[in-house]
């Protein structure tokens, strides 16, 4: 849906304004995101101000000890693990944030195009 790389020294919720700002107004029909739990604060005000979106923090309970799969947590984690199989994104080869982020469209394009050859 969008992709932004920013420099490692912005803070994660500040990279996550940058993403959901990508966002507005291209997908009418978004209504939810789900995020973890480094991304609760005033986020989630800012994202229901800007798209009318619902910011859900998908939270670890206090209670569970070991490794515990979260609900939908697996869905980026998965989405990492196949970017991890390009050869061009399993390091920081590019110089520019740009073209990391043209990398990361053209893998998840061929990843699609590849699901719907299947079919």
């Amino acid at each position: 849906m969008a992709v932004v790389v920013h420099a490692a020294n912005i803070q994660d919720r500040d990279g996550a304004k940058l993403v959901v700002a990508k966002l507005y107004g291209l997908f009418s029909r978004l209504s939810l995101i789900w995020a973890d739990g480094g991304y609760a604060g005033k986020l989630i005000d800012w994202v229901m101000e800007i798209g009318t979106w619902t910011l859900e923090i998908v939270k670890r309970s206090d209670d569970v000890t070991g490794f515990k799969i979260l609900p939908r947590r697996w869905v980026v984690e998965r989405t990492f693990a196949w970017l991890g199989k390009y050869r061009r994104l399993s390091k920081d080869y590019e110089t520019l944030t740009q073209s990391s982020e043209t990398m990361i469209y053209l893998a998840m394009t061929n990843l699609m195009i590849h699901r719907l050859k299947r079919g």
